[in-house]
């Protein structure tokens, strides 16, 4: 496997929508494990495919020592609110306070094109919504408010 550049705010790469994933084989194998490998090094929480700059709708996270592959993810749920801080690796350096979801229902294909089903709560909520809006082109930045 293979360590990929992960790509920053200065890269217009960063704002474009991801598109779906079609093709379940190979390649897309080594790209998920570049991109486990990637996130390892980085000691990151998520990684989506758009931060290595592969436009595909994907994104790995590793939360409580578990990792997840997340393929076309749909969030179908969302309830509650959390505040917290947020960093991310296209933009090191730099942590907000952002508001989101405190419960998240996703679905979504593992690696094999098996469709799954996750509800998640707290962080790892917060994580999969971080993620998800990285295949919209949108970063956290864009949900802070500014303070009047």
């Amino acid at each position: 496997m293979a360590i990929r550049k992960i790509i920053t705010l200065e890269n217009d790469m960063l704002r474009k929508i991801s598109k779906p994933v079609t093709k379940f084989d190979e390649s897309l194998w080594d790209l998920l494990d570049d991109m486990k490998d990637t996130l390892i090094k980085s000691t990151g929480v998520g990684l989506a495919a758009i931060q290595v700059a592969v436009l595909k709708r994907i994104f790995v996270i590793s939360v409580n020592n578990t990792y997840f592959e997340v393929i076309n993810p749909k969030i179908t749920f969302m309830s509650g609110t959390q505040t917290g801080q947020e960093g991310c690796l296209s933009i090191p350096g730099k942590q907000c306070k952002v508001t989101r979801p405190n419960k998240v229902t996703v679905e979504f294909y593992d690696r094999f094109g098996n469709p799954m089903t996750l509800t998640a709560t707290d962080f790892m909520a917060r994580a999969i919504c971080h993620e998800n809006d990285h295949l919209d082109g949108i970063l956290y930045i864009d949900h802070v408010k500014p303070k009047n």
